[in-house]
């Protein structure tokens, strides 16, 4: 299926295009975090942060990759889709270049900071393009697809991380990603049409900008489901930040680290792909508050067993993939709710609903791996209290009301 762009210069892409480019400019955000797991404990004890400090290799990329969204945000609006993300792989490639070259734990955690800056882009823009050609259910199935595309790089990322490791010091990890991103580049210069109608141009300014935030913010849905998603979004972090010492270390994995932590990803994957399959028919109010219960229940039996117990390594894994399947569930429709009401306004509600997002959840995440111990309950007891607020703030959202099947606005592609 063809999707209809109002560049002329550019031929329209075909949902199986747009599909793969918003997949693939998701994924190299997953790979700027992922590919770097096998290498933190090496990285941090190379620039003198052996401990938790090891983390803000991550950290520092989460938050500048959600704060610079809301300046990518009006960018795209203003500016356009296309040359907004074209600057920002530039400056991605820049980023990543510094990164290559830091000589201490300080210069490293700032160039990962612009890293994340740069990076901010590839979110902001790859929602508002998805916005821009569709939307209601729609959008919510071809975003599902997307982050299955997206979830390739979880999968691979880490076990490529540790080949590289294998054959070359952790400099080449950035090296790799360097040729990725530069790759991704070529193919968007070459592929990737203008999708803002001329008529939604924004002009840029920071009252306009100021007033469209505030616009996109004031919608209860816009603001209940990025709050929401926030709280979940910390767990997610959490779990990224201290999988290596939990997996690697903990549980004693090793190399084997990033086959179990590509599994992981694998059953996300395979979440997101159900999702695509039955969102349509079931709506994604009924699938995304269902998943956000059960995973705010499979969390409570595991924080229950990790309180009595240390879990035996196949017992927290079962269950640890578990909860994040439902995350997987949750994410995408939340995401394409809290962008229902953006209409023209698709580029800053995208900016806003990433940078909230990303900055809450980073901190959050934060918070709860620095408070590893040695043993599993702090991760868990995070997940169910993020849990526990999610859904206390959907149930403030939907006005009292759950698992509602109707959509507030149009299914129809746009």
């Amino acid at each position: 299926m063809r999707l209809t762009s109002p560049d002329p210069r550019r031929p329209s892409l075909t949902t199986v295009e747009l599909i793969a480019m918003v997949g693939g400019l998701m994924a190299l955000n997953a790979l700027s975090i992922d590919i770097m797991l096998p290498a933190l404990g090496v990285t941090g004890e190379a620039l003198g942060a052996p401990g938790n400090e090891r983390q803000l290799i991550i950290t520092a990329y989460l938050f500048g990759f959600g704060a610079a969204q809301l300046l990518f945000g009006p960018l795209a609006d203003s500016l356009g889709r296309r040359r907004t993300l074209l600057g920002a792989l530039i400056a991605y490639l820049a980023a990543t270049a510094l990164c290559i070259m830091a000589p201490d734990m300080t210069l490293m955690v700032i160039a990962r900071f612009l890293q994340g800056v740069a990076a901010a882009a590839t979110r902001v823009v790859a929602i508002a393009l998805v916005r821009d050609l569709v939307s209601g259910r729609r959008m919510a199935e071809i975003m599902s697809f997307a982050l299955t595309v997206f979830m390739i790089a979880p999968i691979l990322a880490p076990g490529l991380g540790q080949l590289i490791l294998f054959v070359a010091p952790w400099q080449a990890i950035f090296g790799a990603l360097f040729v990725m991103s530069a790759g991704l580049t070529v193919w968007m210069a070459l592929r990737l049409p203008e999708t803002l109608r001329p008529e939604y141009r924004i002009s840029l300014n920071p009252a306009s900008a100021w007033r469209n935030y505030v616009l996109a913010a004031s919608h209860r849905m816009t603001l209940g489901y990025m709050t929401a998603s926030s709280l979940i979004f910390g767990a997610l972090f959490a779990f990224i930040a201290s999988s290596e010492q939990v997996m690697a270390e903990l549980y004693g994995l090793g190399a084997w680290f990033p086959v179990a932590f590509g599994a992981v990803a694998l059953g996300l994957a395979g979440a997101n792909i159900v999702n695509a399959r039955i969102v349509r028919r079931l709506g994604m109010r009924r699938i995304s508050h269902a998943a956000l219960a059960g995973f705010t229940a499979v969390n409570l039996i595991h924080l229950a067993i990790a309180l009595m117990m240390h879990p035996p390594f196949w017992l927290y894994y079962a269950l640890l993939t578990l909860a994040l399947m439902l995350f997987a569930m949750v994410g995408a429709n939340f995401s394409a709710l809290a962008m229902e009401p953006a209409g023209e306004r698709a580029g800053t509600t995208a900016a806003l609903y990433g940078a909230v997002t990303s900055m809450s959840g980073a901190v959050l995440g934060a918070l709860i791996g620095l408070a590893y111990d040695g043993t599993v309950a702090p991760l868990i007891l995070g997940f169910v209290v993020m849990g526990v607020l999610a859904i206390a703030v959907v149930i403030w959202t939907e006005r009292g009301v759950m698992f509602g099947a109707g959509e507030p606005y149009g299914d129809e592609e746009s």
